[in-house]
Protein backbone atom coordinates (compact mmCIF):
# COMPACT_ATOMS: atom_id res chain seq x y z
CA UNK A 1 0.00 0.00 0.00
CA UNK A 2 1.40 3.40 -1.00
CA UNK A 3 2.04 6.17 1.53
CA UNK A 4 -0.59 8.34 -0.17
CA UNK A 5 -3.25 5.66 0.22
CA UNK A 6 -2.27 5.11 3.87
CA UNK A 7 -2.52 8.85 4.53
CA UNK A 8 -5.90 8.93 2.80
CA UNK A 9 -7.19 6.17 5.06
CA UNK A 10 -6.01 7.98 8.19
CA UNK A 11 -7.53 11.22 6.91
CA UNK A 12 -10.84 9.42 6.40
CA UNK A 13 -10.75 8.72 10.12
CA UNK A 14 -10.01 12.38 10.86
CA UNK A 15 -12.86 13.57 8.63
CA UNK A 16 -15.27 11.12 10.27
CA UNK A 17 -14.11 12.25 13.74
CA UNK A 18 -14.47 15.98 13.05
CA UNK A 19 -17.86 15.47 11.44
CA UNK A 20 -19.06 13.28 14.30
CA UNK A 21 -17.97 15.89 16.84
CA UNK A 22 -19.90 18.64 15.03
CA UNK A 23 -23.08 16.55 14.82
CA UNK A 24 -22.76 15.46 18.46
CA UNK A 25 -22.13 19.06 19.54
CA UNK A 26 -25.38 20.13 17.94
CA UNK A 27 -27.23 17.19 19.47
CA UNK A 28 -26.40 18.22 23.06
CA UNK A 29 -26.39 22.02 22.59
CA UNK A 30 -30.06 22.32 23.50
CA UNK A 31 -29.49 20.58 26.83
CA UNK A 32 -26.00 21.72 27.90
CA UNK A 33 -24.11 24.97 27.49
CA UNK A 34 -20.68 25.01 25.83
CA UNK A 35 -18.81 25.05 29.17
CA UNK A 36 -20.66 21.95 30.31
CA UNK A 37 -19.97 20.24 26.98
CA UNK A 38 -16.26 21.01 27.35
CA UNK A 39 -16.24 19.81 30.96
CA UNK A 40 -17.80 16.43 30.17
CA UNK A 41 -15.75 16.08 26.98
CA UNK A 42 -12.57 16.65 29.02
CA UNK A 43 -13.63 14.05 31.61
CA UNK A 44 -13.83 11.50 28.79
CA UNK A 45 -10.46 12.68 27.47
CA UNK A 46 -8.74 12.37 30.87
CA UNK A 47 -9.99 8.80 31.25
CA UNK A 48 -8.74 7.84 27.79
CA UNK A 49 -5.33 9.55 28.05
CA UNK A 50 -4.54 8.22 31.53
CA UNK A 51 -5.70 4.69 30.63
CA UNK A 52 -3.64 4.56 27.44
CA UNK A 53 -0.58 6.12 29.13
CA UNK A 54 -0.78 3.60 31.99
CA UNK A 55 -1.24 0.67 29.61
CA UNK A 56 1.76 1.70 27.49
CA UNK A 57 4.04 2.67 30.39
CA UNK A 58 4.14 6.37 29.47
CA UNK A 59 2.84 7.96 32.68
CA UNK A 60 6.43 8.86 33.51
CA UNK A 61 6.50 11.19 30.49
CA UNK A 62 4.14 13.60 32.26
CA UNK A 63 6.29 16.38 33.74
CA UNK A 64 5.64 19.72 35.42
CA UNK A 65 8.46 21.72 33.85
CA UNK A 66 6.24 23.71 31.43
CA UNK A 67 3.07 24.22 33.45
CA UNK A 68 2.80 27.91 32.57
CA UNK A 69 3.06 27.23 28.85
CA UNK A 70 0.57 24.36 29.14
CA UNK A 71 -1.88 26.68 30.90
CA UNK A 72 -1.60 29.40 28.24
CA UNK A 73 -1.95 26.84 25.46
CA UNK A 74 -4.99 25.19 26.99
CA UNK A 75 -6.68 28.47 27.87
CA UNK A 76 -6.43 29.47 24.19
CA UNK A 77 -7.72 26.08 23.05
CA UNK A 78 -10.52 26.13 25.64
CA UNK A 79 -11.68 29.53 24.40
CA UNK A 80 -11.47 28.48 20.76
CA UNK A 81 -13.29 25.20 21.32
CA UNK A 82 -16.12 26.86 23.29
CA UNK A 83 -16.60 29.43 20.55
CA UNK A 84 -16.57 26.62 17.96
CA UNK A 85 -19.30 24.67 19.76
CA UNK A 86 -21.37 27.83 20.15
CA UNK A 87 -20.94 28.76 16.48
CA UNK A 88 -22.25 25.29 15.51
CA UNK A 89 -25.65 26.30 16.89
CA UNK A 90 -25.68 29.75 15.26
CA UNK A 91 -24.61 29.36 11.62
CA UNK A 92 -24.52 26.57 9.01
CA UNK A 93 -22.02 23.80 9.67
CA UNK A 94 -20.19 24.43 6.38
CA UNK A 95 -19.63 28.08 7.32
CA UNK A 96 -18.14 27.08 10.69
CA UNK A 97 -15.76 24.64 9.03
CA UNK A 98 -14.76 27.13 6.32
CA UNK A 99 -13.81 29.76 8.89
CA UNK A 100 -11.99 27.13 10.96
CA UNK A 101 -9.64 26.57 8.01
CA UNK A 102 -8.22 30.06 8.62
CA UNK A 103 -6.33 28.91 11.73
CA UNK A 104 -3.05 28.26 9.83
CA UNK A 105 -3.33 31.73 8.28
CA UNK A 106 -3.59 33.31 11.71
CA UNK A 107 -0.50 31.31 12.65
CA UNK A 108 1.36 33.00 9.76
CA UNK A 109 0.34 36.44 11.00
CA UNK A 110 0.88 35.86 14.72
CA UNK A 111 3.96 33.60 14.71
CA UNK A 112 6.40 36.54 14.52
CA UNK A 113 4.98 37.73 17.86
CA UNK A 114 4.64 34.34 19.57
CA UNK A 115 7.42 32.23 18.03
CA UNK A 116 9.77 34.92 16.74
CA UNK A 117 9.47 33.61 13.18
CA UNK A 118 9.94 35.87 10.18
CA UNK A 119 6.91 36.97 8.14
CA UNK A 120 8.16 36.48 4.59
CA UNK A 121 6.60 37.97 1.48
CA UNK A 122 5.13 34.62 0.44
CA UNK A 123 3.61 34.08 3.89
CA UNK A 124 2.10 37.55 3.78
CA UNK A 125 0.63 36.85 0.32
CA UNK A 126 -0.84 33.55 1.53
CA UNK A 127 -2.42 35.34 4.49
CA UNK A 128 -3.93 38.06 2.28
CA UNK A 129 -5.43 35.45 -0.06
CA UNK A 130 -6.85 33.53 2.88
CA UNK A 131 -8.37 36.60 4.48
CA UNK A 132 -9.98 37.49 1.15
CA UNK A 133 -11.65 34.10 1.46
CA UNK A 134 -12.92 35.09 4.91
CA UNK A 135 -14.65 38.12 3.40
CA UNK A 136 -16.28 35.90 0.77
CA UNK A 137 -17.53 33.48 3.43
CA UNK A 138 -18.77 36.20 5.80
CA UNK A 139 -19.99 38.69 3.11
CA UNK A 140 -20.22 41.60 5.58
CA UNK A 141 -21.75 43.93 2.99
CA UNK A 142 -24.88 41.83 2.40
CA UNK A 143 -26.55 40.85 5.66
CA UNK A 144 -23.92 42.07 8.11
CA UNK A 145 -21.66 39.87 10.19
CA UNK A 146 -23.63 37.65 12.55
CA UNK A 147 -22.61 36.66 16.06
CA UNK A 148 -22.10 33.10 14.83
CA UNK A 149 -19.63 34.22 12.15
CA UNK A 150 -17.72 36.29 14.71
CA UNK A 151 -17.61 33.32 17.10
CA UNK A 152 -16.33 30.96 14.38
CA UNK A 153 -13.67 33.48 13.29
CA UNK A 154 -12.54 34.04 16.88
CA UNK A 155 -12.41 30.28 17.44
CA UNK A 156 -9.92 30.06 14.56
CA UNK A 157 -7.73 32.63 16.32
CA UNK A 158 -7.93 30.62 19.55
CA UNK A 159 -6.91 27.49 17.66
CA UNK A 160 -4.04 29.43 16.05
CA UNK A 161 -2.61 30.36 19.44
CA UNK A 162 -3.04 26.75 20.51
CA UNK A 163 -1.13 25.58 17.41
CA UNK A 164 1.76 27.96 18.05
CA UNK A 165 2.06 27.14 21.74
CA UNK A 166 1.81 23.42 20.96
CA UNK A 167 4.71 23.88 18.57
CA UNK A 168 6.76 25.37 21.39
CA UNK A 169 5.77 22.56 23.75
CA UNK A 170 6.81 19.84 21.29
CA UNK A 171 10.40 21.07 21.61
CA UNK A 172 10.57 19.63 25.13
CA UNK A 173 7.37 17.67 25.87
CA UNK A 174 5.92 14.39 24.58
CA UNK A 175 2.48 13.99 23.01
CA UNK A 176 1.36 12.06 26.11
CA UNK A 177 2.33 14.98 28.36
CA UNK A 178 0.64 17.53 26.09
CA UNK A 179 -2.59 15.52 25.86
CA UNK A 180 -2.64 14.90 29.63
CA UNK A 181 -2.55 18.62 30.42
CA UNK A 182 -4.92 19.35 27.53
CA UNK A 183 -7.62 17.17 29.06
CA UNK A 184 -6.98 17.82 32.77
CA UNK A 185 -6.60 21.59 32.55
CA UNK A 186 -9.63 21.95 30.32
CA UNK A 187 -11.63 19.76 32.68
CA UNK A 188 -10.79 22.18 35.50
CA UNK A 189 -11.58 25.20 33.30
CA UNK A 190 -14.84 23.57 32.26
CA UNK A 191 -15.86 22.92 35.88
CA UNK A 192 -15.02 26.49 36.84
CA UNK A 193 -16.95 28.17 34.05
CA UNK A 194 -19.83 25.68 34.04
CA UNK A 195 -20.31 26.10 37.77
CA UNK A 196 -19.86 29.87 38.11
CA UNK A 197 -23.64 30.29 38.47
CA UNK A 198 -23.94 27.39 40.90
CA UNK A 199 -25.92 25.32 38.43
CA UNK A 200 -24.22 22.48 36.52
CA UNK A 201 -26.59 20.40 34.44
CA UNK A 202 -26.18 16.64 34.53
CA UNK A 203 -26.39 15.00 31.11
CA UNK A 204 -29.51 13.02 30.37
CA UNK A 205 -29.28 9.37 29.29
CA UNK A 206 -29.89 10.59 25.72
CA UNK A 207 -27.03 13.12 25.85
CA UNK A 208 -24.43 10.87 27.51
CA UNK A 209 -23.51 8.86 24.38
CA UNK A 210 -23.14 12.10 22.40
CA UNK A 211 -20.75 13.49 25.03
CA UNK A 212 -18.72 10.28 24.94
CA UNK A 213 -18.57 10.60 21.15
CA UNK A 214 -17.33 14.20 21.43
CA UNK A 215 -14.56 13.19 23.82
CA UNK A 216 -13.43 10.20 21.77
CA UNK A 217 -13.72 11.95 18.41
CA UNK A 218 -11.58 14.90 19.49
CA UNK A 219 -8.65 12.72 20.52
CA UNK A 220 -9.08 10.37 17.54
CA UNK A 221 -9.09 13.26 15.07
CA UNK A 222 -5.79 14.55 16.46
CA UNK A 223 -4.27 11.08 16.33
CA UNK A 224 -5.42 10.43 12.75
CA UNK A 225 -4.13 13.80 11.50
CA UNK A 226 -0.79 13.40 13.21
CA UNK A 227 -0.38 9.88 11.86
CA UNK A 228 -1.28 10.98 8.33
CA UNK A 229 1.32 13.77 8.49
CA UNK A 230 3.94 11.29 9.72
CA UNK A 231 3.29 9.13 6.64
CA UNK A 232 2.88 11.70 3.88
CA UNK A 233 3.86 15.38 3.45
CA UNK A 234 1.45 18.22 4.18
CA UNK A 235 1.05 18.84 0.45
CA UNK A 236 -0.72 15.46 0.27
CA UNK A 237 -2.57 15.57 3.59
CA UNK A 238 -4.09 19.08 3.43
CA UNK A 239 -6.21 18.44 0.30
CA UNK A 240 -7.71 15.41 2.06
CA UNK A 241 -8.41 17.55 5.12
CA UNK A 242 -10.29 20.01 2.91
CA UNK A 243 -12.77 17.25 2.02
CA UNK A 244 -14.28 17.92 5.47
CA UNK A 245 -16.04 20.97 4.06
CA UNK A 246 -18.22 19.37 1.35
CA UNK A 247 -18.89 16.41 3.65
CA UNK A 248 -20.21 18.62 6.45
CA UNK A 249 -22.07 20.74 3.90
CA UNK A 250 -23.94 17.69 2.63
CA UNK A 251 -24.73 16.58 6.19
CA UNK A 252 -26.03 20.06 7.00
CA UNK A 253 -28.26 19.95 3.93
CA UNK A 254 -29.62 16.44 4.53
CA UNK A 255 -30.14 16.53 8.31
CA UNK A 256 -30.58 20.21 9.18
CA UNK A 257 -32.08 21.70 6.02
CA UNK A 258 -29.09 24.01 5.48
CA UNK A 259 -28.62 25.15 1.87
CA UNK A 260 -25.33 24.49 0.13
CA UNK A 261 -24.15 28.11 -0.09
CA UNK A 262 -21.93 28.52 -3.14
CA UNK A 263 -20.36 31.67 -1.64
CA UNK A 264 -19.25 29.69 1.41
CA UNK A 265 -17.76 27.01 -0.84
CA UNK A 266 -16.02 29.63 -3.00
CA UNK A 267 -14.63 31.42 0.05
CA UNK A 268 -13.42 28.12 1.45
CA UNK A 269 -11.61 27.36 -1.81
CA UNK A 270 -9.86 30.75 -1.60
CA UNK A 271 -8.91 30.09 2.05
CA UNK A 272 -7.59 26.68 1.02
CA UNK A 273 -5.59 28.29 -1.79
CA UNK A 274 -3.87 30.63 0.68
CA UNK A 275 -3.03 27.73 2.98
CA UNK A 276 -1.81 25.51 0.18
CA UNK A 277 0.31 28.24 -1.40
CA UNK A 278 2.18 28.63 1.88
CA UNK A 279 2.60 24.86 2.28
CA UNK A 280 4.03 24.53 -1.23
CA UNK A 281 6.44 27.41 -0.59
CA UNK A 282 7.54 26.10 2.81
CA UNK A 283 7.98 22.56 1.47
CA UNK A 284 10.10 23.78 -1.42
CA UNK A 285 12.18 25.99 0.87
CA UNK A 286 13.14 23.18 3.27
CA UNK A 287 15.44 20.32 2.32
CA UNK A 288 13.93 18.03 4.94
CA UNK A 289 10.69 17.79 6.84
CA UNK A 290 10.70 18.80 10.48
CA UNK A 291 8.24 16.79 12.59
CA UNK A 292 7.74 19.74 14.94
CA UNK A 293 6.32 21.72 12.03
CA UNK A 294 3.36 19.38 11.83
CA UNK A 295 1.64 21.60 14.36
CA UNK A 296 1.52 24.45 11.85
CA UNK A 297 -0.74 22.34 9.67
CA UNK A 298 -4.16 20.81 10.29
CA UNK A 299 -2.90 18.52 13.03
CA UNK A 300 -2.09 21.43 15.27
CA UNK A 301 -5.76 21.72 16.19
CA UNK A 302 -6.43 18.85 18.56
CA UNK A 303 -10.13 19.35 18.20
Amino acid sequence: MSDTLKAALWMSGAILSFTSMAVAGRAVAGELDTFEIMMYRSFVGVAIVVSVAAATGRLGQISRRSLGLHLCRNAAHFAGQNLWFWALTMIPLAQVFALEFTSPLWVLVLSPLVLGERLTGMRALAAVIGFAGILIVARPGTTGISAGVIAAALSAIGFAFSIMLTKRLTRSETITCILFYLTTMQAVLGMGFAGWDGDVALPSPEATPWLALIGCAGLLAHYCLTTALSIAPATVVVPFDFVRLPVIGIIGMLFYGEPLDLWVLLGAVVIFAGNYLNILHETGARPARNPADHDAGPAGRDA
